[in-house]
């Protein structure tokens, strides 16, 4: 039995896991769905005091409260900032906690970045004008469709998206980055169609030593859209 982590990305909550948290424990593994403060469910929570740590203490508490070990790590998107941040921290303080770090066509921070560094400027204009409309509160979500998701699926989606806490946007993490990289590193590069903001990561991974890269034939939110290919790939990075 393996034990697995699932971290969502921006707007989403660990609702967008349930296919896959499904086939997991169908399977006899230990699968949880974080979902993060001001988020999902916890959307009530949503104010402006939350920042990326509060995010790293989600998943570090649960991983705590869990008594989880050897755990396969998985963040999608902006997640990427929240498990590298939890890596550098569970490294440093409880080694052995984690296993294997997974990112699903997820945000590779180096240190000192926020998920805001390697945006385009464009894009970074928009979402600050976004969060200001909101009082700095917020960033609204965009349209569903832009994940990669079609039909009901897409409806699906949009019905649950929530807007993502802005002090999250700009906050740097600072942390070891050969700390981090002593674990195993798995980047699932999801490649129809390729979600734009991600094509920096996309060339870091293949261009830095030490990691992983698997492509995967399917849009950005590939724990939706196909998700027994994904979990394959994770039971993949379980045995590695």
């Amino acid at each position: 039995m393996s034990q697995f982590v699932l971290v969502h990305g921006a707007w989403h909550g660990g609702w967008c896991w349930s296919r896959v948290l499904r086939i997991l424990r169908q399977a006899g593994h230990d699968a949880h769905a974080v979902t993060l403060t001001g988020l999902g469910e916890r959307a009530h929570l949503l104010s402006a005091e939350i920042r990326l740590d509060t995010h790293i203490e989600d998943v570090v508490g649960l991983i705590r409260c869990e008594e989880l070990e050897g755990v396969v790590l998985v963040g999608h998107s902006y997640a990427g900032m929240v498990i590298t941040g939890v890596a550098d921290r569970l490294q440093r303080q409880s080694p052995g906690r984690l296993r294997h770090l997974v990112y699903l066509d997820a945000m590779t921070p180096r240190p000192g970045e926020s998920w805001s560094s390697r945006h385009t400027p464009e894009v970074r204009d928009a979402r600050l004008t976004e969060a200001h409309r909101s009082g700095g509160i917020a960033i609204p979500p965009p349209d569903a469709s832009v994940f990669g998701v079609g039909g009901e699926d897409c409806a699906w989606v949009a019905r649950h998206l929530t807007p993502h806490p802005f002090g999250t946007y700009q906050d740097p993490l600072d942390f070891d980055a050969d700390r981090v990289a002593d674990l195993p590193r798995t980047f699932i590069d999801c490649t129809s169609p390729a979600f734009p903001t991600i094509e920096p990561m996309r060339r870091q991974v293949r261009e830095e030593p030490g990691w992983r890269v698997v492509e995967l034939e399917t849009g950005h939110d590939a724990m939706v859209i196909a998700p027994e290919a994904l979990t394959a790939l994770l039971l993949d990075c379980a045995r590695g």
